[in-house]
């Protein structure tokens, strides 16, 4: 069964923390975010794996677009990807990415048509550079969260 199909039920009910966690699973991720873009502008946190630590939890609640790889991704509308989020000096991860202990990480944006949402991200404790099959899937994932309706 493909991972659009095993996520259905969890998208019909609603449950993003559900949708994640398949996620992960899917792609063998150690942890994973889902942020929504709410009326005032600002991405909120809606769905987190565990193992995040506390502080770097708190500072990824409300992410301004444009920062950290959520941010970037949305303002972007398109995928971003460190393989070693420990080492990388492209710029797209932010130095608190380093506490979070994982190294390779993908963010895609949530779609709706053409209007970025919200952003999905995966991460993984070892390097891992994310092929655009799993780029492609993981935003089609991002597409299918958008298609819910706002969470109040």
């Amino acid at each position: 069964m493909s991972l659009l199909e095993q996520i259905k039920p969890a998208l019909s009910a609603g449950h993003l923390q559900d949708v994640l966690d398949l996620t992960l699973k899917h792609f063998g991720a150690d942890t994973g975010t889902i942020h929504l873009l709410e009326s005032d502008g600002v991405l909120h946190l809606k769905a987190a794996s565990s193992g995040i630590p506390e502080p770097v939890l708190q500072a990824v609640k409300l992410v301004p677009i444009g920062k950290g790889m959520a941010g970037l991704a949305v303002e972007r509308k398109e995928a971003v990807s460190v393989c070693n989020l420990q080492t990388d000096a492209s710029g797209n991860a932010r130095p608190g990415a380093k506490a979070t202990g994982m190294e390779g990480a993908l963010v895609v944006p949530v779609l709706s048509g053409d209007r970025a949402v919200g952003a999905l991200g995966i991460a993984n404790r070892a390097p891992r550079a994310f092929t655009p099959e799993e780029t492609a899937l993981l935003t089609g994932v991002g597409r299918a969260i958008a298609a819910l309706p706002p969470v109040k």
